[in-house]
């Protein structure tokens, strides 16, 4: 691309907030965020829906597919081992010992995406039991 001022406007602007996002406390205030943002996404989602009562189905089938995507997007990458970790495994005749390194966690914009799904999920079935009681 081009190096307009627009351009770089976007690029610094991410890279600060990569930054900002690596300190653990703001990671987890982030995952947290999302996790709460979901149970009210549930929460809204069903009242929503289930005030017409005839998108039901639809609403349902659209939430499954969602939860789907969510799952294959966020296990089909595995975590990374960070150098730190690679320059520390030890080889024994070709092979690694039976200790496994720690992993690295995967990308917080992935965590972020299965938290929204966990508390949507969560939420859902939390409406569930308020229905059926």
């Amino acid at each position: 691309m081009q190096r307009t001022r627009l351009n770089t406007l976007v690029s610094q602007a991410s890279l600060q907030l990569r930054q900002w996002v690596f300190n653990p406390w703001r990671r987890l205030a982030v995952l947290v965020i999302s996790l709460l943002f979901g149970n009210f996404f549930a929460t809204a989602i069903s009242a929503t829906a289930g005030q017409a009562a005839k998108l039901d189905v639809t609403a349902s089938a659209i939430l499954v597919i969602l939860v789907e995507v969510i799952s294959w997007l966020y296990y089909r990458t595995q975590a990374k081992p960070s150098s730190a970790d690679r320059q520390s495994g030890s080889a024994l005749d070709g092979r690694l010992t039976t200790e496994s390194p720690p992993r690295r966690s995967r990308s917080t914009t992935l965590e972020a995406l299965n938290a929204f799904k966990l508390g949507m999920v969560y939420g859902l079935f939390v409406e569930a039991f308020k229905l059926g009681s």
